[in-house]
């Protein structure tokens, strides 16, 4: 399965090597190093923003590494300062949205849960856009009809 991630900042826009940095902190993955490609997109037109950097093709097998690759990018999404946006696109182009607000402050354990989230979203057959849903506390009613939502 070849899919592409793709760094934004506030707004959806270009990132200032945040693509680059990304590829370097997945090519640090003993199992991702090998499967990280170069983007081969056109250079953006003139007086547009972007940037080669900004597209990143990976190669994974059908089910093979997306928890490995949905760890990587929340763990380099909770080293970012500022608001950045990393979208996970498929061949079938379902993308997973996951953005550096929703990481911070995530302990271990909730990382790891957003992570396998993440995960599951890729291995999802679906052509629905997702965005994993970061933990939140559970929310509590005074209405005995009201459910307990998570």
């Amino acid at each position: 399965m070849r899919i592409t991630l793709e760094v934004t900042g506030p707004g959806g826009t270009a990132t200032a090597g945040g693509g680059g940095e990304l590829r370097e902190w997945l090519r640090g993955d003993p199992e991702l190093r090998r499967r990280v490609g170069r983007s081969h997109a056109e250079p953006p037109p003139p007086g547009a923003m972007g940037a080669l950097d900004d597209i990143i093709p990976l190669l994974l097998e059908p089910g093979g590494l997306t928890v490995t690759l949905a760890a990587a990018v929340v763990a380099w999404l909770q080293t970012r300062r500022g608001s950045q946006t990393v979208t996970i696109t498929k061949p079938d182009g379902t993308q997973v949205v996951v953005t550096s607000e929703g990481v911070r402050g995530l302990t271990p354990e909730t990382s790891g849960d957003l992570a396998q989230r993440v995960a599951e979203a890729l291995q999802a057959p679906s052509q629905q856009p997702q965005q994993p849903q970061t933990p939140q506390q559970p929310q509590h009613s005074d209405r005995p009809d009201e459910a307990e939502s998570a």
